[in-house]
């Protein structure tokens, strides 16, 4: 099915009269997006959208209106009804702002997954469509970059839908800033460890996320987004600015390298429910969570009679080593024993849980690369 076939689908929906602002009335610039762009209480700081840094940079007399929501793609972000809210207020003379493309990848994730050569760009064709019939005009962001350095090679981890973004938005006239290239650009330029403090590494949250800014990152993401859009639209409502001076940026300088350490774990046991709405009761030891300096993650947790890992998706690479006891471990729904010596790998997107079996405590460690964790 073509694309355009697919646009009555989306208007028949739709009240589609043009509203304009009247005299006074700010224009406005609504973002719909994914937890790269979208908005975060204060309690979550320094973690920041790229949506929440849009403001200063744009022309008197222009709001942004900031619909990004976590965890969305193309297809979610419309079949959830996030589209609906910004149909209900966009009118002529505004602005859509259209970043999609982390979440789409997904494959394991049929509500959110869009094959990049069809499915995507017909997606992406819902919010041109509604923006053009609102007499609004649609801007096409391909995804922000994520941090994901191999050595000193930065790694372009979006595959094809950046591309197909970039090929859409040539078929439909559309405009197009092209945040993965810039932002990847900006990366490089950074190198590994300086890029570091734009990006979630906050050892007191025990965070270290290379897919979510900082307040300094989300700055610099927002001017990137700016400097592309003015470039490739000469009349964009923005503020004069060049990626290089995007890039100038400055963040608050690294944390130090925290020295070596002996931790007991009887000085760090927490008794904790079981993880992921799993069952009974649990002790986790979160060795080294205040450490700095590097991303591998080093967990002990025991599982009391009764007590279980519930059933959830990996957002990374994980594994697990039987320490003593036994259990049951699902690994994409097959069941199967394990017991002391065993040791599991989980990859990032299998699906698994594990039960404690017996009188006797299941104990386990675990250990994961925060880097690997995708958004």
């Amino acid at each position: 099915m073509s694309m355009h076939k697919s646009i009555p689908v989306l208007l028949s929906g739709l009240c589609l009269a043009a509203a304009t602002a009247t005299a006074g009335e700010p224009r406005r610039v609504f973002v719909a997006g994914d937890s790269t762009a979208s908005a975060y209480p204060a309690e979550r700081a320094p973690r920041e959208g790229w949506g929440m840094r849009l403001q200063p940079w744009l022309a008197q007399g222009w709001e942004v209106r900031n619909h990004a929501q976590s965890g969305r793609s193309a297809r979610s972000f419309v079949e959830q009804g996030w589209l609906d809210a910004i149909a209900d207020e966009l009118r002529a003379g505004d602005v859509l702002l259209v970043q999609f493309g982390h979440n789409d990848a997904k494959v394991e994730d049929p509500a959110r997954y869009n094959d990049p050569s069809e499915a995507y760009p017909a997606w992406l064709m819902r919010y041109v469509a509604l923006a053009r019939a609102r007499g609004a005009t649609p801007v096409l962001v391909t995804p922000v970059a994520r941090r994901k350095f191999d050595g000193a090679q930065l790694l372009d981890t979006h595959g094809p839908y950046p591309q197909a973004m970039r090929e859409f938005a040539r078929r439909e006239g559309v405009v197009l800033v092209d945040l993965n290239a810039s932002s990847m650009d900006w990366l490089r330029g950074l190198g590994d460890a300086a890029s570091k403090p734009y990006f979630m590494h906050v050892p007191t949250q025990r965070q270290a996320d290379d897919t979510h800014f900082s307040a300094a990152g989300a700055q610099v993401v927002a001017c990137l987004v700016v400097a592309g859009w003015q470039a490739a639209d000469k009349d964009a409502p923005v503020r004069p600015v060049t990626a290089d001076a995007c890039a100038a940026i400055s963040a608050l300088a690294p944390l130090a390298v925290s020295p070596s350490t002996v931790v007991a774990e009887r000085d760090i046991a927490v008794t904790q429910p079981g993880p992921h709405e799993g069952d009974g009761t649990t002790t986790a030891y979160p060795f080294f969570a205040d450490a700095t300096g590097f991303d591998v993650v080093f967990r002990k947790r025991v599982l009391h009679p009764g007590a279980s890992i519930g059933t959830h998706v990996n957002d990374k690479d994980e594994i697990y080593y039987v320490l003593s006891g036994r259990g049951e471990l699902v690994l994409n729904g097959e069941a199967r024993g394990v017991g002391a010596g065993d040791a599991i790998l989980t990859r990032n997107g299998d699906s698994h849980a594990l039960r404690q079996l017996g009188d006797e405590d299941l104990v386990i460690f675990i250990v994961f690369d925060e880097a690997s964790r995708t958004p």
